[in-house]
């Protein structure tokens, strides 16, 4: 019997896992930072992971335009659930435009955050962006 590559075990976890987005400390009993890194980007190379932050990944799925990978989905939903595994409270500026608190009307790529956010969350070249609420 032949004993499972690193690239195995972690795809495993990540199909037994119920979140959409994964850290790279999600795998870190898995073996090295630099073993897990490279898995990582296996995955990364063959299509069944995104990368969209530093040390953030989600799950792909084949586009049907393209046939390029793409995340299963929105940005703004995966943003979301990013900064909540990362500790990060959202609030969301959308309950402000809806209540007539505001009239700045939200584009869908602003999320409001309760404390400083420094990473860039996205892929593509199309990013969050973060404001204070």
């Amino acid at each position: 019997m032949r004993a499972e590559n690193l690239e195995t075990r972690v795809m495993k976890r990540i199909v037994r896992k119920r979140c959409d987005v994964f850290l790279r400390a999600d795998f870190s009993d898995l073996g090295g930072y630099d073993q897990v890194g490279r898995a990582l980007r296996q995955l990364v190379k063959k299509g069944k992971l995104l990368k969209i932050g530093q040390g953030l990944y989600t799950r792909a799925v084949e586009s049907p335009f393209d046939g390029a990978p793409a995340p299963i989905k929105g940005l703004y939903s995966l943003a979301a659930e990013a900064l909540d595994r990362l500790g990060v409270e959202s609030a969301p500026i959308e309950q402000a435009y809806n209540a007539g608190k505001t009239n700045q009307a939200p584009t869908g790529r602003v999320i409001g955050v309760r404390k400083r956010v420094r990473r860039k969350i996205g892929y593509k070249g199309i990013f969050m962006s973060f404001e204070r609420a």
